[in-house]
């Protein structure tokens, strides 16, 4: 993804009717994909969630394209984590037993530890970072979008006759 379509998107999220709590969220949940190893049961579920219920897509997309290098920069923090989890923690050691030995269980990929570290990471990282983003998107609809809005540049792309056909088949 180019740096001009990530911009895009975070623009279309911050601009978006959603409200700032389901931007948040969606950005939050997004979060979890570019912390974590993308091919996982867990990123299965959370895209089926952002998708069954009323969180902002462009927000899920924002937040898995922002946290990828973040992911990668974290790695070794993400494997420490996990290490301990998997073979330090004695006493998860049947957790792990019996999860690995359940059907489905078993395709979470939680025997890795990158996999576990950055999943259980994510789990602490997600309240901080949706009110983070919640606070981020209130502010930005507050008072930096008047500051855009007044820009000749801005006004200029929303008077064009692009935007305006955008305007007549974007969905209310």
């Amino acid at each position: 993804m180019t740096l001009i379509a990530l911009l895009r998107k975070l623009l279309k999220a911050l601009n978006s009717e959603g409200t700032p709590g389901q931007v948040a969220v969606g950005i939050a949940m997004g979060a979890v994909l570019g912390l974590t190893p993308l091919f996982s049961l867990h990123n299965l579920l959370i895209l089926a969630l952002a998708m069954i219920f009323n969180v902002s897509m462009a927000g899920v997309f924002v937040g898995w394209a922002f946290c990828i290098p973040v992911g990668f920069l974290l790695d070794p923090l993400f494997h420490a984590i996990g290490s301990w989890l998997l073979l330090q923690a004695s006493f998860l050691v049947p957790v792990w037993t019996d999860f690995y030995n359940a059907p489905v269980l078993a395709l979470s990929r939680f025997n890795n530890t990158i996999v576990l570290g950055s999943f259980v990471a994510w789990l602490a990282l997600f309240a901080p970072i949706y009110l983070l983003g919640r606070v981020g998107v209130a502010y930005y609809r507050r008072s930096v979008y008047d500051r855009l809005a007044k820009m000749k540049i801005f006004q200029a792309v929303k008077a064009s006759k692009a935007y305006n056909l955008y305007r007549l088949f974007r969905p209310e």
